[in-house]
């Protein structure tokens, strides 16, 4: 498979994540502006989650720009990624529809770990095509992939606290990577 053919697939799928996402959005019934409050919640998690949604495929669409090959391991950790981002309309859902409360929020944050752990996985897989190579020179910092993945791991544990709390760390992160992952850019010129 070439690389097109996987970012195109991959494209796909988050095109679709994010319009089962927005699916979600119900149409209140009544005409005026106090007639959305009840939607407030779910509006919420559907702007994070459609923040995050844009942030992985820009991210993915960065990392292979600098690929060259794409192989079998490739293919099973974008898939793998691809699963982890397809659980988020379900997790955006419920977290919404139950006003932030610490069990949705817990689910919530374990689904961002592991989308940042599959995303890390596939960076691993991709970066595999030798140590001299853009993607592996770009990617010798990985600050912000350690800060994600303890932001959520300690929002999962304060969500049954403090979901508030919890949920400001997983934005805090989203806020983190709204400014694009320009080490591989850098690194391409």
């Amino acid at each position: 498979m070439t690389k097109g053919r996987l970012e195109a697939f991959s494209g796909g799928v988050l095109a679709i994540i994010i319009t089962i996402m927005v699916l979600e959005l119900k149409i209140p019934e009544g005409e005026t502006f106090a007639d959305l409050k009840p939607m407030f919640y779910k509006f919420l998690s559907y702007v994070f989650s459609f923040l995050y949604v844009g942030i992985y495929w820009n991210n993915h669409h960065h990392l292979f720009q600098a690929t060259k090959n794409v192989n079998g391991k490739m293919l099973w950790a974008n898939l793998h990624l691809l699963f982890w981002l397809s659980i988020l309309p379900f997790a955006t859902a419920w977290m919404g529809e139950n006003h932030f409360t610490k069990n949705p929020v817990a689910l919530y944050g374990f689904v961002l770990l592991m989308c940042a752990i599959a995303f890390n996985i596939l960076e691993t897989c991709v970066d595999r095509e030798g140590k001299d190579s853009a993607i592996a020179r770009a990617l010798k910092s990985t600050l912000k992939e350690k800060l994600s993945l303890v932001f959520y791991t300690l929002g999962i544990g304060l969500s049954f606290v403090y979901p508030v709390i919890a949920v400001v760390l997983y934005y805090l992160v989203a806020l983190m990577w709204t400014v694009p992952d320009l080490r591989i850019e850098k690194t391409l010129e």
